[in-house]
């Protein structure tokens, strides 16, 4: 058994470094209800750039799931009765290789889907793509990325030619006398980044945009800086009023935008209708603090140094990709990007949400950030894998599109989903439901039966981080290694195993190693030349501790910060495009209903799956409640404490009120991490941004009032819902 290990945190993008040794037994100790017996591994903050050797407390209680009572460690099949039992992984084997020929017999190959996840290694991503492409033949194949980055990816693309998180390491921002965050929570979504904004806040410069009154928002008082609150969904307004400003004042970096950029007099142009006061009407943000926003960011870029940051606050709406150009537009107008002193970026969220997006897990996307449909792409790819080009499938369908496929007529029949729980996560989660049991066969590769997985026909225990080797990418392009610091159970396996047997088992052409270093091996081969190379990384520099980011071709010493040459277009500019919000994405609620905004608490993450299962982060935060401005509230007889209802016309969700000002009197808040009757995502809906396919996370209709006949429906001293169901 391995004796420990130097390793990354398997929560966000931060991958904040830490150290897991073998836990000596307490004297007299007595294991936390969810545990079948003490964590295996203690876990202590290592020293690293990003997190300098702190943790949040999801890190530091990471280690309790890998001996939790609800891990699965067989192979689970429904019965007819819908009870899962234990079956041996011979048998799931067969079972999965029939349901996959007698579907593609019957409806074709498409009729086959792969949805993955964020999480996922550099070298699982790599291995699943082609085994969507190669073993199951099928073009159907995304991941929950599309729920995240898409929008920041697209605009990244198009602006700049290539899309990398932050394209500077996130160490540049402690020198930054001004930081804009669009959007983005850190302080509870990765705590351990706030060490980075207290030059700015220390020098008064943080300015945060967001509707609701957060803990990162909070930073702004007391001098900090700045707090915009705008009405939910007019983000994309805002920042073309600030860059009005910043045109018509005079602020732009006139000499940059001439030797760098494209497309600026469309821009302005563009501009010319959003002048602060008309913005003032629009967002409910004051004209003087949009002209003083600009200012700041302006002589910031003169002086210590100005950043823009976007998160999935700005990004998650049907114009997703359009907000995170304008502020891309803004960034290039005060001449950020690529200067020694200043930047833009955008912050991934998952795992490895940077890594998951460029090595050919995504709809239209093959390794190295290549696109599916360019032919030298597709050659370079074919000559690696050794197969015919032909052999190789045209673009597939973005996430929500894929979901909405689900048992439909020339739909998904027949889908694997490794490292995704849609049931909780995907917008318009009642559809999404009602899709995964019109299906013909359902795989789910998870470590618990999460709320997924008890839809699914078969689970399929698969190792957990500390239980295997490989790559992630975290949000800097920085490609680090994840490492073996615990044997798994035995009948656990990983999923690298399983795509080996089952592409063997499929006549898959092309070879299918189980070994992750063989594996990444051959991802560099494929990514290299492409806008995300790894060609010259290899595991023996990654033990030694040496930064590598991409892109890093053989015989470079790789790229901590892009466009210091030029950016990724053909021409080496970056092109500034005009955009104006549609009327698409216009909201305007008359009647008494609100705005839903959704996201993250500090103890969570994500689907909750995980987290959810530690006891000391459920007891801190239990179940989800619904923050309500106390005006709002007593206009609908709602005290603190009651339980509400959220509706509209895809669902309803029942959770508890907590009265707040912290978010505006035309907003309601609720995190996503719970499932049942509190899922928050029953309401969201599956519209999307026709550009990245980016749904409508932050801005759904819903009407909100005070629960009727709650105990008829909860029992006095019920937990509503109960929230950890573990595997039978």
């Amino acid at each position: 058994m391995p004796n420990g290990a130097d390793t990354h945190c398997p929560y966000c993008a931060l991958q904040c470094a830490m150290t897991l040794t073998p836990a000596a037994p307490a004297a007299g100790a007595v294991p936390a209800p969810e545990a079948a017996s003490a964590p295996p591994l203690e876990v202590s903050g290592r020293d690293f750039p990003t997190n300098r050797g702190g943790l949040c407390r999801k890190g530091w209680t990471s280690a309790s799931l890998l001996r939790h009572n609800g891990r699965v460690t067989e192979p689970m099949l429904k019965g007819s009765d819908g009870v899962h039992q234990p079956i041996s992984w011979d048998q799931a084997l067969m079972i999965i290789t029939a349901a996959v020929k007698d579907t593609q017999q019957q409806y074709g190959n498409d009729a086959v889907g792969v949805f993955g996840g964020g999480g996922l290694t550099n070298e699982k991503a790599y291995l699943l793509g082609k085994f969507a492409r190669l073993a199951l033949r099928t073009s159907r194949i995304d991941y929950n990325g599309r729920f995240c980055m898409s929008s920041a990816a697209a605009a990244g693309n198009r602006a700049f030619g290539v899309d990398r998180g932050l394209p500077f390491p996130v160490t540049d921002l402690d020198t930054a006398s001004v930081i804009l965050m669009l959007g983005s929570n850190v302080a509870e979504t990765m705590p351990p980044f706030v060490q980075h904004l207290q030059g700015a806040r220390d020098a008064g410069g943080l300015i945060v945009v967001d509707p609701r009154r957060s803990a990162t928002a909070a930073f702004t008082s007391d001098g900090g800086g700045l707090h915009l609150q705008p009405t939910p969904g007019t983000d994309l307004a805002l920042l073309l009023g600030i860059s009005h400003v910043v045109v018509h004042e005079g602020l732009a970096n006139a000499e940059y935008i001439a030797a760098n950029t494209s497309g600026y007099a469309a821009v302005v142009r563009s501009l010319s209708a959003f002048w602060p006061e008309r913005v003032q009407s629009i967002t409910g943000v004051p004209a003087t603090l949009i002209r003083e926003t600009a200012r700041r960011l302006a002589q910031g870029a003169r002086a210590g140094g100005s950043y823009i940051l976007s998160g999935r606050g700005v990004e998650q709406h049907v114009d997703g990709t359009d907000t995170a150009t304008a502020a891309i537009n803004l960034s290039l107008l005060l001449g950020l990007p690529g200067s020694a002193r200043s930047g833009y970026g955008t912050l991934t969220g998952q795992g490895n949400g940077q890594g998951g997006r460029e090595h050919g897990q995504k709809a239209d996307q093959l390794p190295g950030y290549r696109k599916i449909t360019d032919p030298a792409a597709r050659a370079h790819i074919a000559g690696v894998w050794g197969i015919d080009e032909s052999l190789i499938p045209g673009p597939g369908l973005p996430a929500v599109e894929l979901l909405k496929s689900l048992g439909k007529p020339d739909g998904v029949r027949c889908l694997f989903v490794h490292g995704a729980n849609v049931v909780v996560s995907a917008p318009d989660t009642n559809a999404v439901i009602q899709g995964l049991r019109s299906l013909d066969f359902l795989l789910v590769c998870d470590f618990f039966m999460s709320e997924t997985a008890a839809e699914a026909d078969l689970v399929l225990p698969v190792t957990q981080w500390a239980e295997e080797e490989g790559t992630l990418t975290n949000l800097e392009g920085r490609v680090i290694r994840r490492r073996r610091a615990l044997t798994p159970p035995p009948g656990v396996r990983s999923e690298l195993w399983l795509m080996a047997r089952l592409a063997e088992l499929l006549d898959a052409p092309s070879t299918f190693s189980d070994d992750p270093e063989t594996v990444f091996e051959e991802l560099r081969l494929a990514s290299a030349g492409g806008l995300a190379d790894y060609s010259g990384i290899d595991y023996a520099m990654l033990d030694r501790g040496e930064a590598a980011y991409w892109p890093y071709p053989v015989g470079s010493t790789g790229t901590p910060r892009l466009f210091a040459d030029g950016f990724a277009h053909s021409d080496g500019r970056a092109v500034m495009v005009p955009v104006t919000p549609s009327k698409r994405a216009v909201r305007s609620f008359a009647d008494d209903s609100l705005a839903l905004a959704t996201g993250r608490l500090l103890e969570h993450y994500q689907s909750g799956a995980q987290t959810r299962r530690v006891s000391e982060l459920l007891a801190s935060q239990p179940q989800a409640r619904l923050l309500i401005h106390p005006g709002t509230a007593a206009s609908r007889g709602i005290a603190d404490g009651d339980y509400a209802t959220v509706t509209n016309e895809r669902g309803e969700v029942l959770c508890r009120a907590e009265l707040s000002n912290s978010v505006r009197p035309d907003t309601v808040f609720l995190p996503f991490h719970f499932p049942g009757q509190e899922n928050a995502n029953r309401l969201t809906e599956a519209s999307t941004d026709p550009i990245s396919g980016m749904p409508e996370f932050k801005t759904s209709r819903v009407w909100v009032r005070k629960a009727v006949s709650t105990q008829e429906r909860v029992p006095a001293g019920t937990r509503l819902p109960l929230h950890v169901k573990e595997a039978s």
